[in-house]
């Protein structure tokens, strides 16, 4: 299988509808922090280095076209301001805005593109296509505090999945992002070159405004000023929560981030929830059915669209049997006996599939797809009795390196590998070495040189930015990275009880063992929400979730939601109803965890 680097109509594509570029693609926040450098990319305008893969490489000069385009009458698109894509749709008195990209300060950016070529049209709707942060964290970048009302159109879902993806699990998914974006790597050849589905994530204000229209069906159609749109949902597909729509006047389809010109993630490599491929590929089919003699034009969420009712089905159709094929291969030969490990190193896509530049593994990957269509089915447990009750990663390291003989013998039988090629089983090796003498500079200084390597060579942006992201932190050590998903936007759009969820999953469960109480919230005088921490546990319920409250609790608060948030936040009770006995608070206080945001990856 050869790749057809000759083939320019994605670059023709990219380029089409080109109104204005912002320059200096540069953005920063109001006290001078740059979080947006576009320019830093200018290197990708040359040839292929030998430092970088010449297909990852291609889709890093595509990703990299920034400005603003013209995807069809009254359609236009803001590309490179940030990971996503933000699409501007003009109403009849103001424009739509579909996904307001990572931060409030790119996503100002990005409209203020728009406003200078098309005019200070005001925002009259806000559109957010699934639950990922790269598409409703700069939300008040374009619907700012004092602005009119206007509907915020999401998903059925939406705001449940938002939370659990960046607050309950926040912290430990924002410090493997810093990995798979590469977000401590220089820009440059030997560096950062993108991520392949655009060029790195912004690092500035993260927000979010709740929705105030649900799409719950497929087929609901809405009208948002004077624009028709007709939805279909996606549920489990790139997202647990995530839509597509038709603009079936202008005669244009968003795909969201179901459709983007690489394979994409089943499993993303900063950690999230595992994705269906078999129902990715049946809402690909149902999409190429209800909508392929409805359009001209579709765009999604990253990348560039494609013009043509025929290349959608193209497109739709390719990335429909991949899907399909990688999930139905893999219970064809789990269902065998095989691995994930085992399938992941046989599996390979048909040439036909294989060699569309739409399938390539720029973003997700055959390897690592494979490993979470397994994970989904069968869970961590390969069957193998040896793999349920291993010893953890740095007792595992300390018996290979004894029974090899030491450190050093295992760094010079690794460099014995390195000089045969063999780059994955080097890092096997050097990587017990260094769980098992973490101190020992030489066996990391050796693994950091196998990571340059792997990292060079990788089509896939993430693998290269893990992999070149570890040797930077193996020769530097733990860099700590400036993201925040835990501001006061985000807090103030979760309900109560997803605030009561965010801090279950700090308590110190072995000291809050011995301890206990019941206590009561009333919020902005809706139901009384009981929170009872008992064996360990932070629960919680109302009057409408559980049976009836029993008994008198210990504390009751009666506050506003700003309130809420100021308490939780240690600002104390002032103005806050207070009933029995505030020590119960700071108990709870003392029993919540902060989560380490630089803990170790590539040592112990």
């Amino acid at each position: 299988m050869s790749l057809d680097y000759e083939d320019r109509t994605d670059f023709d594509d990219a380029d089409r509808g080109f109104i204005a570029a912002m320059s200096p693609a540069v953005i920063s926040t109001a006290d001078g922090k740059v979080i947006w450098d576009g320019d830093a990319y200018g290197f990708l305008d040359g040839e292929c280095p030998p430092t970088a893969n010449p297909s990852l490489w291609r889709i890093g000069q595509l990703a990299n076209k920034q400005g603003l385009f013209e995807v069809t009458e009254g359609i236009y698109q803001v590309r490179n301001l940030d990971l996503s894509n933000m699409t501007i749709i003009e109403g009849d008195t103001g424009v739509i805005v579909i996904d307001p990209l990572i931060s409030a300060e790119t996503a100002a950016a990005a409209l203020a593109l728009y406003r200078e070529h098309r005019g200070d049209r005001p925002v009259t709707g806000l559109i957010y296509t699934h639950s990922h942060g790269d598409h409703f964290g700069g939300a008040r970048g374009v619907v700012p505090h004092g602005h009119a009302e206007i509907p915020i159109i999401a998903p059925s879902g939406f705001l449940e999945h938002a939370v659990s993806e960046n607050v309950y699990a926040g912290t430990a998914m924002t410090r493997r992002a810093a990995y798979m974006y590469g977000a401590n790597l220089p820009k440059g050849p030997d560096g950062q070159i993108g991520c392949g589905l655009g060029m790195t994530t912004s690092t500035g204000t993260i927000t979010l405004i709740p929705p105030t229209v649900d799409i719950t069906r497929t087929g609901q159609e809405e009208t948002v000023d004077g624009v028709r749109i007709v939805f279909q949902l996606t549920p489990g597909t790139e997202a647990p929560s995530e839509m597509n729509f038709l603009f079936p006047d202008r005669r244009a389809m968003c795909m969201a981030e179901n459709v983007t010109h690489n394979m994409h993630n089943i499993l993303t490599l900063r950690g999230a929830v595992v994705r269906d491929s078999r129902i990715w590929a049946r809402y690909l089919d149902e999409a190429i059915a209800m909508f392929a003699d409805k359009i001209d034009v579709s765009f999604a969420s990253h990348h560039w669209p494609v013009w043509g009712a025929d290349r959608f089905v193209s497109l739709l159709s390719g990335q429909r049997d991949m899907y399909a094929y990688l999930h139905d291969q893999t219970l064809r030969m789990l269902n065998s006996g095989a691995t994930g490990p085992e399938i992941a190193e046989t599996l390979q896509l048909p040439d036909a599939l294989d060699s569309m530049w739409a399938n390539r593994g720029y973003y997700g990957s055959v390897s690592h797809n494979v490993k979470a269509i397994y994970q989904r089915y069968m869970g961590w447990f390969d069957g193998n009795p040896a793999h349920l009750w291993e010893h953890p990663p740095v007792e595992q390291a300390k018996r290979y390196v004894v029974d090899y003989g030491g450190v050093d013998a295992v760094v010079a039988k690794a460099k014995s590998y390195l000089d045969e090629g063999d780059l994955r089983f080097a890092a096997t090796l050097l990587n017990h070495a260094i769980f098992a003498e973490p101190g020992n500079s030489a066996a990391k200084e050796t693994l950091a040189a196998v990571y340059d390597q792997l990292g060079r060579g990788a089509e896939n942006g993430p693998w290269r930015n893990f992999y070149l992201s570890g040797a930077l932190e193996l020769r530097k050590g733990v860099i700590h990275t400036e993201i925040d998903t835990n501001n006061p936007e985000m807090a103030m759009a979760l309900t109560v009880e997803m605030l009561i969820d965010s801090m279950a999953v700090r308590v110190n469960g072995p000291k809050a063992a011995q301890t206990g109480f019941i206590m009561d919230w009333k919020v902005d005088g809706g139901e009384t929400v009981r929170l009872t921490l008992s064996n360990g546990a932070l629960t919680h319920r109302t009057a409408t979730t559980a049976a009836p409250h029993h008994g008198p609790a210990e504390l009751t608060l009666t506050l506003t939601k700003a309130q809420l948030l100021g308490v939780l936040a240690g600002q104390g009770l002032d103005g806050v109803g207070v009933e029995g006995d505030p020590k119960v608070l700071a108990t709870l206080a003392g029993l919540l965890d902060t989560a380490d945001v630089d803990f170790a990856i590539v040592t112990p």
